[in-house]
């Protein structure tokens, strides 16, 4: 009898997407995610760097969306209900 599948990160109840992690391997995917984005600030500021910033930030958040996409709860509209 095969067990459910443990998802890293629950469907939100509300709305599209994903809530915050359930699982420690969530927790470490979120840390690092910010991790990446506060040596990015400080490597690359914003203020100075600003395209490379963007460029960084929006590759980071496509990761983490893979991630979430890969250990999730499938991703639907939820009313809150389910």
């Amino acid at each position: 009898m095969p067990s459910a599948p443990e998802y890293w990160f629950p469907a939100k109840r509300y709305g599209w997407g994903w809530g915050l992690p359930t699982r420690w391997q969530g927790w470490v995917v979120l840390i690092v995610y910010f991790a990446l984005i506060g040596i990015t600030i400080r490597v690359a500021p914003p203020n100075y760097h600003l395209s490379t910033f963007i460029l960084l930030v929006v590759l980071y958040s496509l990761v983490l969306i893979a991630v979430c996409w890969l250990k999730g709860e499938p991703p639907r509209w939820r009313w809150g209900k389910d």
